[in-house]
């Protein structure tokens, strides 16, 4: 049981029980930046930010497997005005990412999605983060880019019928899935309370949190809340 003290926003819980597999959609950034006035690639930066916090704080933790919803495949339908700062965004974020990571050598990156549409420079240094961070031991952050869960699916089956599978079983498909099989609880702020297409495999079993704080305003005391929820859920694998 996570234990708090009155002073709760300056001590970090300790949790007996945690997540082996957190997934968060990172869910607010363009509400946020219209609250304030600002273009919503102000908010798209602001939620960089509080990612690097939330990342760093679940390795601190000792969660070993966490997969952000950074972009969707739908998110191509955006104004190209705001999916071009997005993908700036990315390659700032890769570039100080990976000083962090390789001066840290704990975390791992790996970035899940299909390839298709994203630029070359962007995909070299995504290839360069993966290749710098793969000896590392600690947490496995999943950032999911150009990604949809329903499309990861469908990978998996034609990667194994290209392998002449004849009959493709539940094991199959979790062993050829981007991340780890199982998601144990999937974090969703901004008041949405749907999966918009993220982990449907992973989420099987997956227990959900909600909240209405949007997300360059969530922090790491709404991260332990919603810990600290799942640590005393009864969860029930079936029906």
């Amino acid at each position: 049981m996570a234990l708090f003290s009155k002073k709760e926003s300056k001590i970090k819980p300790e949790f007996e029980v945690l997540p082996n597999h957190l997934g968060i959609i990172m869910d607010g950034n363009g509400r946020w930046a219209k609250k304030r006035g600002l273009p919503r690639s102000a908010g798209h930066k602001a939620g960089a930010n509080v990612f690097r916090t939330i990342s760093d704080e679940c390795a601190n933790l000792g969660i070993k497997y966490v997969t952000f919803y950074a972009f969707s495949t739908e998110n191509w339908k955006r104004p190209k005005e705001e999916v071009d700062a997005l993908m700036s965004l990315f390659k700032d974020y890769l570039l100080e990412a990976k000083a962090d990571m390789l001066k840290a050598k704990n975390n791992k990156i790996k970035f899940i999605g299909e390839k298709e549409g994203i630029s070359e420079d962007l995909l070299e240094l995504m290839n360069e983060a993966e290749e710098e961070t793969a000896s590392h031991t600690g947490t496995t952050v999943y950032l999911a880019v150009n990604y949809g869960g329903r499309q990861e699916i469908v990978s998996a089956v034609n990667k194994l019928i290209s392998q002449g599978r004849e009959q493709i079983t539940e094991e199959d498909i979790s062993s050829n899935i981007y991340t780890y099989p199982e998601c144990d609880l999937i974090i969703r702020p901004s008041g949405e309370q749907r999966l918009s297409n993220f982990l449907l495999w992973q989420a099987a079993y997956s227990e959900f949190w909600y909240s209405d704080v949007l997300w360059p305003d969530f922090s790491k005391q709404d991260l332990y809340k919603a810990l600290s929820e799942f640590e005393n859920r009864n969860r029930r694998f079936g029906a």
